[in-house]
Formats: structure tokens, sequence, C-alpha cells
């Protein structure tokens, strides 16, 4: 019969051990201990975005957020460089959400993101409606403009806050009227900024990106691991229990289709 104890190590770990073979009656011995260490995460990884694309993409690299929306009004926001207004949203987000959170949530890192289009010196967001999507399209094949996508992470343990930004250039295929309407018609393009995706129904109508596809997508992993670091956080240590094993048993996840919301 088993013999178990329970020890408790350093902060984050749970040490169990335990005897699994009982007395060994030969030898009047008892066996061994076995000690098995369990990692248990102390912080919460928290998406100031309604963006299902970008919680795809975290659940995607073993990160299991918890998605609070910020209810922001971003046509308030003036600042028309692509650029300081992707990274403008990101931190405004964050920021809403940082401040309806309670002192008890002192575990918790909280992560906004926005994106902007940069195009023929104007500053993209989501279209209006349908009737620019269109017009929209009509500019953009055949072109290219630059994605960007802001990112602020504020610990809610020590107040700081960090914002940067990511770019990709995004090169559009010179698409045909019926593909445009028939795009459009999708509704898809109304859901995100710039008014295509690369990872849904738009994609066929993207030759090629210069840069991080995750930028488009509106979230991009090797900026958010160095974001975490410049907070002392490795990004490893908010992964998911189990994460490193269920790739591969139920086949990759899918890391957005259709409406993305990235914006």
């Amino acid at each position: 019969m088993a013999d178990k104890g329970h020890v408790k190590g350093q902060t984050g770990i749970d040490i169990t051990e335990s005897r699994t073979g009982g007395t060994n009656t030969s030898r009047g011995r008892r066996l061994p201990l076995r000690t098995v260490a369990t990692v248990t995460h102390s912080l919460r990884l928290i998406l100031a975005s309604a963006s299902p694309a970008r919680l795809k993409t975290l659940r995607a690299a073993g990160l299991d957020a918890e998605v609070i929306v910020s209810g922001i009004d971003e046509s308030t926001i003036t600042d028309r460089d692509p650029e300081l207004l992707s990274g403008t949203l990101a931190r405004l987000k964050a920021e809403a959400v940082a401040s309806t959170l309670a002192d008890g949530r002192s575990d918790a890192l909280v992560l906004g993101c926005d994106s902007v289009l940069a195009f023929n010196g104007g500053a993209l967001g989501k279209p209006a409606d349908a009737a620019e999507a269109v017009e929209r399209w009509r500019a953009l094949r055949g072109a290219s403009g630059v994605l960007y996508t802001g990112h602020c992470l504020i610990s809610m343990a020590t107040g700081q806050r960090t914002t940067k930004v990511a770019a990709t250039t995004v090169h559009f295929a010179d698409v045909t009227d019926r593909e445009i309407t028939a795009y459009v018609a999708t509704g898809e393009p109304l859901g995100v900024a710039g008014a295509f995706t690369i990872d849904g129904l738009g994609g066929p109508f993207v030759e090629r990106i210069d840069g991080d596809p995750g930028t488009v997508i509106g979230l991009s992993l090797p900026l958010l691991r160095r974001l975490m670091r410049s907070h002392g956080v490795q990004l490893t240590d908010l992964w998911a229990p189990g994460a490193e094993r269920s790739r591969g048993l139920d086949g990759p996840p899918a890391t957005g289709q259709g409406h993305d919301g990235r914006g």
C-alpha cells in the first residue's frame, strides 16, 4: 500500500513524496521515497480584446488567457499615425481592463492589442460598411501596405506597463471586381482592420507578406515573449497544464477563420 506525504516546496511548486512499494517484509525495510514535483502557475494572462483570432493564437501557443473586453470608444482617438495609433489603442484597452480588476488580481498580466493598416498615407481600421470595404479593396488590389499591431502588457503586481508595436508588410493580389464583391458579401472584411485576413477567406487575396504573420492576424507571439521577459516573466511559465502534450493529439489548433475580429 502506497505511503504518501505532501511537502510544500518553494513558491509555485508542490512536492509529493510517495513510497509505491510499501514495506519490504523480507528485509523489514521501507522502500525509498519517490519525489514528484508539480509546477503550479501563479500568473494569469488576461486578454483585453474581443478578437477570437487573438485568443486562438494564444491558445495554440499553450496560453489559456481570460478574455475581458475593454469597451473603449476607438473613434475618440484622433492620432492618425498608424504606428502610434495602434500602440495607443493597445495601451488604452489594457489600461481600461486593468482599472476594472480588483486588488486581489495581483496575479494578472493584462494584454491589450490593436491593429491598423497603413496605406497611401492613411490609417485604416475596420471598414464602416460593405460599400467602404469594396472601395478599400479596389484601392488595395495589386498594391502593398504595412499592418501595425500594438501590444501593451500591464503587470497588476508591479504596475509596470510596456507598449511595443510590430509591423508586417502585406502585398495584395490584383483581385477582380467579382472577387471583391464575393469576398465583401461574406462579411469577413467588415470585422477586421484593413478589411482583410490571411488566415481566413481573405488568404487567397494576399500574395505574400514580409514579417511575422502573427502581426497580421493580430498578435505577435515573438513580441509577446519579449514583453513578458521585460517584466521578468518567462512565457513558458504561463503554459496551460498539459499544453506541451496536447499538440499533435487532436491535430494543430486552428489559428482563426472567418471573422477574426482583428482591430
